[in-house]
């Protein structure tokens, strides 16, 4: 947070920042807070810090920090917020966790009581009544449900807060007017202290750009290599603060924050009559979604306007709206208008390069004239638009005719674009239904876009063109309303036993750490003594032969060390097909060749770019799962399960349906990115090796073979990660391995940290999928024969990619029993970077395909996909295609449990009559059923050891082979040795996770690590118990301090290994069957969307989740790791979407690409449940690994989506069995609902042009 006093209002203001875009420089004069600031686990924790933590708002706890001082910001602004400012004051921050809710409720502590709760004063609210039927415990049960208990927290105290530094007071109030000049090595920042020394400044470096929030000038430093050698702030200058306000218009200062402007609007707003803030309120509704808090409150108006970026948000609506901008010189003022000339950088209606931009002017509109703005992105906020409009028409008073017309666009050109020539042809014209047709055609003929265009998506952008300019005719002839609904408190329901802390919510062990700041994660390791950086250097070529790598240039460049390549690998450089640095040819963009070793990052990076290597181009470069197939580029044989006789059976039924399925790939986005620091020691070849992985013994093992040296002199330490989803399972051995020879070869610990950018484009993620089914049926909905074959893009090497097929083929069932079925795999090989293992590993993508074939079917015969979906459900104990045997009866109890707390029969009639009455929006609802396999399909793999110590002052430190990703697998092994040993939690610990302690272990993946890693800490907890109970039973009044002590005197051990052999577990797949599973996790879940057929955005109205957890070891958690899967799995499947150029380079990198579901994109309402009474005498306490199975029911919202698309193609006479495309973007949807407006776009032939992206699906 920083504090600054304001020049004009002389308050101080307090607002969140992201901190990677705020210049050191930038800072004069402000107080700055961070996290660490505002309180600690070693004195006094903030209220806000304690609630976040106690409400189990964190996992992994990466993002804690940013959520915490995001809310800190609100609350010193806001002492009792809205739960409106709260959605605002969070947008802009990313969780790939928790799934929001608990973060959100941590917040909600603080808010004031809704206006319309009918318990008002008395402490309770009417949200938080449970229904009858809501109680996930036996009725007969008097067991508290809550999760926390709010009367335990501290009050928000605001006397406590800190104060504003009085020097700090003092500087503002008796300002500096001397220029400061700060030099860097490359950069000098000037910041004059008065208007007139900065147009000075301005006209001796009329080059050097003027820098408020470096919201846009930073990014294009960092990501695309502009330089400028002098930077000049006029934060000091408190004219260009100033904001006026006259009869006619408002001047806002250019130098004002987009949080400012927005707050003026807003006063402005609540001032004026209605009829002269149309183009304030079409600002303020862009202003709601443009970017997040942190950045409006850093970016300028001055910034946002003199960038001209084509997606700009403002620039249309300012154009349309007759905005003049004020400039100055030291010759003086100037005025220019905003128009398509200014925004097309035409030097006639440009600044001069010595001008600044003082401020700018936007009039009133008048009465019968009407500005709205539109912008459809991939989601709500923190998403850069598609196509974004400022729309203004002015009629002559009384009447419907146009006297004038101003239609403005973003992205669609290299600026905005405005349809200046349509406008003009339409002057004079009634609003009516000729106008708009006229206005299409005119407007699709002016505002044209290349089928090459940058972006792609380009039928999906001209469609938007005319289908905004649709939405501003609707609202000026009906002078829509909009009206905006507040998220709903979700009901969450849990077992707590009493007598011990297993199955109660425990808060996350770490969970004050996180909310602090101090929980240490790997690169929060303090430099060690001669540490140097690593940074790594990779393939540019998709697939070619390195001819040569010169690096002379990079060696010398002071402060860089080496160069490391494959020739320094002492040991085996990787597998024979997966190389740890690339040798002789590279086989994807993102390869890594060698890694520049310097004594900081900043030259490491610097170094990279000298390195100079050359290629030789070969043949064939595939990408494509299509062209993969054409060459036959596969990694491993088919896979194939069957039963029954498929071609008897497809003779036999009433009805045959044949369609795709193509389902896009997805990023892990795991906040911490791959880091690994590495420690030699002085003797022995020793290594400490501090990484950020699922797999510590993998890391172990790779760093062993590539220095050729024992595995037992290689420790790897895990202390905690900031998530994985699988992403870190198998990557950081390859980091490790390349910095492990770094360290070596130069004597010196190495510390390799992964920027946001390299991660993305050398990690891979999850498997894109291509399948192909064949459904035979009867009419009344029974499925005959299923024949679905699946093909996976597993990029350039096998890592994961067979067992993510055998996997796929195993789960495609789902949880239907087919008598005829033939299952059917292969991975492809391409020349992207390799894919692997993630969250669901396979059964996501896969087991989409199959509820497609229960969608086609549902269709076929005119009935409702749930009765489908139940007609064909597993009903009595029975065996899999796999032919193991299970019984259905707690998946059919999810099923029913699930339409009864969603009020599914009377919510499907609800939004069949909506539909009815709505032609442009139109609702869905879908419930999808889950049968979930947990457990690796191999017994070795579920084999676990724990290693526990008791000293002799009682205090126990327990450690165990699982790592603490986020999933609060710490907090439940203390859990369990707190039953077993029978003392409170507060007398054990666990340190963290170290191939020292507990050797040969196994990933913690496949969500079962709670469930073996907690067999083996019981069982050295029973050990040590089964010592201790001849001493116990002789003084049975004792105190455990005291049995301790005797058991040292009498000389018993106190320390033990604990080991569990692991669940059976195998597959013949020569047979084709196996008991590769040791039990299922099953779950059911129900989600309501309301999707706009004009633009492609849907909101999600409600989702209902009941899942089978069994006995819960932490219900907190549990629900955490469900609702967090759940939101994962609901972006895989509408957000997020990887694109890649025709040369196979990732486009989508960051944040700004890649979208990942924010707080805005949880459903209103959202409810999870836990199965009650549900037992499993197979795993610890009955309970069950929850971490990857709620993934799935994301796709409740997918296929929500689906059903609304399908009402809006039966009402437009559109064939209903389209392919099926993942992820739902706004742009599937939109093409989906075809109408006049997708026919009447142009549309390219695909031989013409090379696309700017391509499907790898």
């Amino acid at each position: 947070m920083v504090s600054k006093h304001d020049p004009v209002s002389k308050k101080i203001r307090h607002f969140s920042v992201t901190a990677c875009l705020v210049p050191i420089c930038s800072l004069y004069g402000a107080a700055v807070t961070t996290v660490e600031g505002i309180g600690s686990i070693k004195t006094r924790l903030h209220p806000m810090q304690e609630r976040i933590a106690k409400s189990h708002g964190t996992q992994c706890g990466f993002c804690t920090p940013g959520m915490v001082m995001s809310m800190y910001a609100l609350l010193r602004n806001h002492l009792h917020p809205s739960e409106e400012q709260l959605m605002e004051a969070l947008g802009g921050n990313l969780c790939r966790c928790t799934g929001y809710r608990s973060i959100l409720e941590s917040g909600k502590t603080f808010c004031m009581e809704s206006a319309d709760c009918h318990q008002k004063g008395t402490g309770k609210c009417c949200k938080d009544q449970r229904e009858n039927h809501s109680s996930s415990l036996d009725r007969k049960s008097d067991i508290c449900t809550e999760l926390f208990a709010k009367e335990e927290f501290q009050p928000l105290d605001p006397t406590q807060e800190l104060i504003f530094p009085p020097e700090l007071l003092r500087m503002a109030e008796n300002p500096e007017k001397g220029t400061l000049t700060f030099y860097g090595e490359r950069v000098t920042w000037i910041s004059p202290g008065t208007l007139q020394d900065l147009l000075e400044l301005k006209s001796k470096h009329p080059e050097a750009p003027l820098v408020l929030g470096n919201t846009s000038l930073g990014p294009a430093m960092k990501s695309q290599g502009h330089f400028h050698p002098i930077l000049l702030s006029p934060a000091r200058i408190s004219e260009l603060s100033v904001v006026m306000k006259t009869s006619d218009g408002l001047t806002i200062g250019a130098a004002c924050s987009l949080a400012q402007v927005k707050d003026i609007l807003a006063e402005s707003i609540s001032e004026l009559p209605e009829e002269k803030t149309q183009t304030y309120r079409a600002l303020l509704k862009h202003l709601r979604s443009l970017a997040g808090q942190q950045i409006r409150n850093m970016a300028s108006l001055g910034g946002h306007i003199i960038s001209r970026h084509c997606y700009s948000d403002l620039n249309p609506i300012l154009a349309v709206g007759n905005a003049t901008l004020n400039l100055l010189s030291e010759e003086g003022t100037r005025q220019i208008p905003l128009n398509e000339h200014f925004l097309a950088g035409l030097a006639s209606a440009d600044l001069k390069p010595e001008e600044i931009l003082e401020s700018v002017y936007i009039p009133h509109s008048r009465k019968w004239e009407f500005v709205f703005a539109f912008r459809q992105a991939q989601c709500l906020q923190n998403a850069l638009p598609d196509v974004n409009a400022g729309m203004r028409v002015l009629f002559k008073e009384g009447t419907d005719t146009i006297e004038d017309l101003s239609i403005a666009y973003g992205g669609v050109g290299t600026a905005t674009v405005s349809a200046h020539k349509s406008c003009q042809q339409l002057l004079g014209r009634h609003w009516n239904e000729l106008m708009l047709d006229e206005a299409c055609r005119l407007v699709l003929d002016e505002v044209s876009l290349p089928g090459s265009a940058p972006g792609g998506k380009v039928e999906f952008k001209r469609t938007l063109v005319v289908s905004f300019l649709f939405k501003f005719y609707l609202k000026v002839l009906k002078e829509l309303k909009i009206l905006v609904k507040q998220f709903s408190v979700p009901k969450v329901d849990s077992h707590q036993p009493l007598r011990d802390p297993v199955g109660r919510p425990i808060m996350h062990l770490s969970g004050l750490k996180h909310a602090t700041g101090e929980a240490i994660f790997c690169d929060d390791i303090p430099r060690v003594d001669k540490e140097l950086f690593m940074a790594l250097v990779t393939s540019t070529r998709a697939h070619a032969k390195i001819i040569s790598i010169d690096f002379s240039e990079a060696l010398e460049l002071p402060e860089v060390v080496d160069v490391i390549t494959a020739k320094d690998i002492p040991g085996t450089n990787g597998g024979e097909d997966d190389k740890l640095l690339a040798v002789d040819e590279v086989l994807c963009v993102g390869q890594v060749i060698c890694a520049v070793v310097a004594e900081t990052d900043i030259q490491a990076k610097q170094a990279i770019e000298k390195i100079k290597i050359t290629y030789e181009d070969l043949e064939p470069v595939i990408f494509t799962i299509e062209d993969a197939i054409k060459h036959n580029s596969f990694l491993c044989p088919e896979k194939k399960l069957e039963q029954g006789n498929i071609k008897e059976a497809f003779e036999k039924v009433d009805q045959i349906v044949e369609g795709e399925v193509h389902v896009g790939g997805q990023e892990h986005f795991y906040m911490e990115t791959q880091r690994v620091l590495v420690i030699p020691k002085t003797e022995d070849k020793e290594l400490d090796i501090y990484v950020s992985t699922q797999d510590p013994a993998h890391v172990q093992k790779t760093v062993s073979s590539a220095l050729n040296i024992p595995i037992n002199r290689i420790t790897c330490h895990v202390k905690r990660v900031g998530g994985g989803f699988g992403g870190k399972v198998g990557r950081p051995s390859v980091f490790g391995a390349i910095a492990a020879v770094g360290a070596v070869k130069t004597g010196h610990p190495i510390r390799l940290v992964l920027d946001r950018e390299d991660d993305m484009l050398i990690t891979g993620g999850r498997h894109p999928l291509f399948g192909k089914y064949k459904v035979g049926f009867m009419n009344n909905g029974r499925i005959k024969a299923l024949d679905i074959e699946c093909y996976i893009n597993g990029g350039c090497t096998l890592d994961d990619s067979e067992l993510v097929t055998e996997f796929l083929i195993l789960k495609l069932e789902n949880s239907y029993k087919i008598r005829n079925l033939r299952f059917r795999g292969r991975a492809c090989m391409t020349n992207l970077p390799s894919n692997t293992a993630f969250r669901g590993f396979g059964f996501p993508q896969g087991t989409l395909v199959t509820e497609s074939c229960i969608t086609a079917v549902a269709a076929k015969c005119g009935l409702p996909p749930e009765m489908i979906r139940e007609k064909n459900m597993y009903k009595t104990v029975d065996k899999t295609i796999y032919k193991q045997a299970f019984s259905p009866e707690t998946l059919i109890r999810c099923w029913n449990e699930c339409l009864e707390r969603s009020s599914f029969s009377s919510r499907r009639m609800q939004v069949e009559e909506f539909n009815k009455k709505n032609y442009w929006k139109k609702k869905g609802i879908a419930i999808i059923p889950m049968k979930f396999s947990v457990g690796f399909a191999a017994t070795s793999f579920h084999q676990a050891a724990a290693l526990v110590h008791i000293y002799t002052d009682g205090s126990v430190l327990v450690t165990h082979g699982g790592n603490e990703l986020g999933q609060g697998i710490h907090t439940k092994m203390l859990q369990v040795a707190s039953r077993e040993l029978k003392v409170p939690m507060s007398y054990l610990h666990i340190c963290e996770t170290s191939t020292a302690t507990v050797p040969n272990t196994i990933a913690t993946a496949a969500s079962i690590g709670a469930d073996v890693n907690g067999r083996a800490v019981q069982n050295a907890c029973q050990i040590l118990l089964k010592r201790l109970e001849p001493i116990i039973k002789k003084n049975p009044e004792g105190t455990w301090e005291n049995w301790i002590e005797a058991a040292f005197e009498q000389r018993i051990s106190l320390s033990a290994t604990g080991y569990f052999r692991g669940y059976k577990a195998f597959m013949d797949w020569e047979k084709g069957e196996g008991d590769p599973f040791p039990y299922y996790v099953y779950g059911v879940a129900c989600s309501e969307v309301e999707i706009d057929c004009l633009t492609g955005a849907h909101k999600k109205t409600r989702t209902d989740i009941v899942m089978d957890a069994c006995c819960s070891l932490n219900p907190a958690i549990d629900i955490g790791q469900i609702e967090g899967a759940f939101i994962q799995g609901m972006g895989l499947y509408t957000t997020e979407e990887l694109q890649y150029s025709p040369e196979g380079v990732l486009y989508s990198r960051s944040s700004d690409e890649y979208k990942i579901p924010t707080i805005t994109d949880v459903p209103e309402e959202f409810n999870v449940s836990l199965l009650p009474s549900s037992q499993t005498p197979l795993t610890i306490y009955s309970s069950k690994g929850l971490g990857e199975s709620g993934m799935f029911l994301g796709s409740s919202v997918f296929f929500a989506i689906m059903d609304a698309v399908a009402a809006a193609r039966r009402e437009r006479d559109a064939a209903e069995d389209f392919t099926v495309k993942s992820p739902a973007t706004p742009e599937q949807v939109r093409m989906a609902c075809a109408d006049r407006f997708t026919e009447m776009i142009p549309r390219d032939d695909p031989k013409t042009f090379k696309p700017w992206s391509i499907p790898i699906v």
